[in-house]
């Protein structure tokens, strides 16, 4: 079974275009060759800046032969329906056949479709892949109509199997399809054939070109490691700016060099971001210090003087950028000393928020405010906290988080401690914006938490007030994500909060029960993350208490252990059974049996048992549920399964008897009750 290797060869193509590319080409072939008849073993795509790649294996070497009965009209049927067939069929009259069945004589084609080999298939196939390729922009050169995110100069298309090398033939554009290309264009720019995958990729290696981007990056990364190792130093991991380094060169050759004793004052951040942003440069840091002593330049080429030059080159130029993150951080560090911080947040009065909810000076504003609200129930003081968000926003204003807005509240830290703040609130400034998402951890101190609440719950109410709502998959506000924090915020720091009371506290005009609704929506995603089914979080949320998630959420983790036991699931059984018979019986009586049933009237031990056992667990259940332990609570109602059984076993509950009827669906009806004081146990799956 013969291996298709495609290469599309084109100038350099962007390293964030890259990854996507990979996946679309792989889908894009793959899909048209399964649609084709042709199966495959196994497909795997790559990309370099000037090249995407794809390798085939275990293709079938033609497609099978098809044979295809269709039914065509009725055998009377007008000449004009007839010959319509015919043309869709690509037959003639006399090769159709009738046959009768009850709704009268129909004429039947037999189609056989021969199979086709490979290449064919795949020569008809590629073009159209080509030229409708989804990158995100695209461009068109010469007089060509093709579109490619880089004028493209070469393919290369073979299938290669033990017989030799078969080149499938087709053009795209002008461009025809063969099995040359070329290597690094410094290093190996003379074109070359290949025969197969493990032929192109050899080859390419001797002409200096890692052809995986994975294999770049570890490359890129372990030689930073160990130059890095040999001054004393470390590599700041940036996993996401490695990747994009590694798809900006095809041979990447590690250089490292100092910062300029001169820039050592700026904040390790600061020389970070202007070195990720304007160089693509990782940072080297003092694991004494933590200081950003050093950076990892990654060239394209090798050089005679081991890269000396391109070295010298990349110091003028980041000396150039450092220095002015260096005016901007003495601009700002000479503003906060003439007006404080919050003078520096006063400018932010000039700074719309919302066109609907006014500016971000009135936004700190309603953050202060409910961050004092808050501040008792997270262990804060009241004042601080308030300080705390007066000042937490005011780097928006600042020159350094206007050239990289990425630094917002980790440069309000260093501002708030350079204008004297203290007792948590600079460490405030930086915490009240997480999580930022799902791998950043959450605030922990009492006065950041204040802040990061206040602000989160003052974007949900705000724009629920306005009716901005996410819908779908649009949310501009990025309101999910504030959902998602201000839950995981209440939940590791274990807090206590009504949020509906906070809601009307923060903005009034909010629909606070839709609110909570969507962030019970929110909640059920979380606790799905963590394996709680969604019926149990349903029957939880259910219960009393629902805006406290904290109560909630511990309702929910009860049940699901509740649930796991044996004990837990017969007994969810019998209350299935009690409640159904329960409601069958009100539904045929237009009766509610919602009275208190008289143990008197009991005619059967099992029957007397469960009255006995209902008197038992009912106080206790409910010093239970007071004391909020639903783990003790669901102890209690698990010891109602044996009377439960028995019960059901021995006794006919729709007795001829109608007094005695009655009582026993009383009797269920308070069984129930006591069930669903723990949870909403109808919303359970199942049985």
């Amino acid at each position: 079974m013969p291996d298709l290797l495609l290469e599309l060869y084109s100038e350099e193509i962007p390293a964030g275009m890259q990854p996507r590319a990979e996946v679309d080409l792989r889908r894009l072939v793959t899909e048209g060759l399964v649609a084709s008849g042709l199966t495959y073993a196994h497909a795997g795509a790559f990309s370099t800046p000037r090249r995407l790649t794809l390798h085939v294996e275990g293709l079938s070497p033609h497609s099978p032969a098809r044979r295809e009965e269709r039914r065509g009209p009725r055998a009377d049927a007008p000449e004009k329906a007839i010959a319509g067939f015919l043309r869709s069929t690509g037959l003639t009259r006399d090769t159709l056949v009738e046959r009768a069945d009850k709704k009268g004589t129909f004429l039947y084609a037999t189609i056989e479709t021969p199979g086709r080999a490979a290449s064919d298939i795949v020569a008809e196939l590629l073009p159209g892949v080509i030229r409708g390729f989804p990158w995100p922009k695209s461009m068109r050169w010469g007089t060509g109509a093709l579109r490619w995110v880089r004028p493209l100069h070469s393919i290369l298309c073979v299938l290669s199997d033990v017989a030799g090398t078969q080149l499938v033939a087709f053009e795209v554009d002008g461009i025809v399809a063969g099995d040359v290309t070329r290597g690094h264009p410094f290093h190996a720019p003379q074109p070359f054939s290949v025969t197969g995958f493990e032929d192109y990729r050899t080859k390419l290696r001797r002409a200096r070109v890692m052809l995986s981007a994975q294999e770049r990056a570890d490359h890129i990364w372990i030689e930073a490691h160990n130059r890095a190792f040999a001054q004393g130093l470390e590599v700041v991991e940036d996993r996401a700016l490695l990747a994009d380094i590694a798809g900006l060169t095809e041979w990447p050759v590690v250089l490292t060099g100092p910062i300029g004793a001169e820039f050592q004052s700026l904040p390790p951040e600061v020389l970070q971001t202007s070195m990720k942003t304007h160089q693509k440069f990782l940072s080297l840091r003092n694991p004494g210090t933590g200081r950003i002593e050093g950076f990892v330049a990654v060239a394209d080429r090798e050089t005679a003087d081991d890269g000396a030059t391109i070295l010298a080159g990349n110091r003028r130029v980041l000396a150039a950028r450092l220095a002015d993150a260096r005016f901007f951080w003495e601009a700002d560090l000479r503003a906060v000393g003439e007006a404080g911080l919050e003078g520096m947040a006063a400018r932010l009065a000039a700074v719309t928020f919302h066109s609907r909810l006014g500016t971000q000076s009135d936004r700190i504003g309603r953050i202060a405010a409910l961050a004092r609200e808050v501040a008792p129930m997270v262990g804060a003081k009241p004042d601080l906290a308030a300080e705390a968000a007066r000042v937490a926003k005011a780097d928006l204003a600042s020159a350094m988080v206007a050239e990289f807005p990425e630094l917002q509240g980790v440069m309000g830290q260093y501002y708030a401690q350079a204008a004297g703040h203290d007792d948590g609130v600079p460490e405030a400034c930086a915490a009240h914006y997480r999580p930022m998402g799902p791998a950043d951890a959450v605030p922990t101190a009492p006065v950041s938490v204040a802040v990061a609440l206040a602000d989160k719950i003052d974007m949900l109410t705000g724009f629920w007030a306005i009716g901005e709502k996410p819908t779908g998959s649009k949310d501009p506000f990025a309101l999910r994500r504030a959902a998602l924090g201000a839950i995981r915020i209440v939940l590791e720091n274990g807090l206590r909060l009504r949020l509906c009371d906070l809601f009307a506290t923060a903005n009034g005009a909010a629909d606070a029960g839709d609110l909570l609704s969507f962030l019970h929506d929110r909640l059920k995603v979380h606790l799905r993350e963590e394996g709680l089914r969604h019926d149990i979080i349903d029957a939880a949320l259910s219960a009393p208490g629902a805006d406290d998630l904290w109560l909630l959420v511990h309702r929910a983790r009860a049940l699901a252990a509740f649930l796991a036991t044996e004990d837990g699931d017969n007994l969810l059984q019998g209350f299935r059974r009690a409640h159904n018979l329960l409601k069958q019986a009100e539904a045929a009586d237009g009766v509610a049996y919602s009275f208190g049933p008289d143990p008197k009237l009991a005619r059967d031990a099992t029957e007397t048992a469960l009255f006995d056992a209902l008197d038992a667990a009912e106080p206790a259940i409910e010093t239970a549920l007071q004391a909020e332990d639903f783990a003790a609570a669901m102890t209690a109602l698990a010891g109602l399964r044996g009377p439960v059984d028995a019960f059901f076993e021995a006794v006919k509950i729709n007795d001829d008897n109608p007094v005695i009827r009655r009582n026993r669906l009383n009797l269920l009806h308070r069984l129930c009750a006591l069930a669903l004081q723990t949870a909403d146990l109808t919303r359970i799956e199942g049985g």
